[in-house]
């Protein structure tokens, strides 16, 4: 039970991994940009999970976990905020080398304002959930950067990618909420999100690994701008 959440880790990342050494895709290239990226996005993540977990916001089951913490965190914790990003990052650097999808750029607008708009509403009706409102804080200025100032074009190629990663996302994410297992390894204050869930996985879960999973490719594309 106390390995339970680095075999999480370990299998989310194993074949991503693996993977990267593949002569076609040679993913193993960019090992070091992408823990410079990744870590750029991780640190303001890190300080968030601090201080959610200091105020009780939620709180991590440490029978799942081995024991170490730094910060009040797991040690499994922060490796969470490499593994996650690096299969999202490597899965979608694998559909852009491969597959041409430029058509779904047209959806950019629709998918910026759309958002926007349903989570301006929702941050209005429950600014008093604070995980609620973070999350939507977080994720309305995430979008606004990358589609007004930063003026990205694949956002609608990210979002697709995103879609296409939550079978791993309800996987990963349901287990650590308490699918399949006993008692869930991460536990939520009932009084600080919506309470509405996606069998176990508290919707705003989605949202937040939306915004990571959308930093995380910004960062990275920005570091690997000038190589192939």
């Amino acid at each position: 039970m106390s390995y339970t959440y680095i075999l999480i880790n370990f299998f989310t990342v194993i074949i991503c991994f693996l993977a990267s050494f593949d002569r076609r895709i040679q993913f193993n290239r960019f090992f070091g940009k992408f823990l410079l990226s990744s870590t750029i996005v991780a640190v303001p993540f890190i300080i968030w999970d601090i201080w959610f977990t200091s105020k009780g916001v939620w709180w991590f089951d440490l029978h799942y976990t081995l024991g170490f913490k730094i910060a009040g965190l797991p040690i499994e914790e922060w490796l969470f905020f490499y593994c996650i990003p690096f299969a999202c990052v490597f899965t979608y650097y694998c559909i852009e080398k491969f597959f041409t999808m430029d058509w779904v750029s047209v959806f950019n607008n629709l998918i910026v304002f759309t958002g926007i708009i349903i989570l301006s509403v929702a941050g209005l009706l429950y600014y008093q959930k604070i995980y609620t409102l973070v999350t939507i804080v977080i994720t309305l200025l995430t979008l606004c950067y990358l589609h007004f100032i930063a003026e990205k074009d694949w956002i609608g190629k990210a979002s697709f990618v995103y879609i296409i990663l939550m079978p791993g996302f309800f996987a990963v994410n349901g287990i650590l909420t308490g699918s399949l297992i006993p008692s869930p390894v991460v536990n939520y204050n009932p009084d600080d999100f919506l309470g509405i869930r996606m069998g176990t996985i508290p919707v705003e879960d989605a949202v937040y690994g939306y915004t990571q999973f959308l930093l995380n490719i910004y960062f990275f594309k920005k570091i690997t701008q000038n190589e192939k």
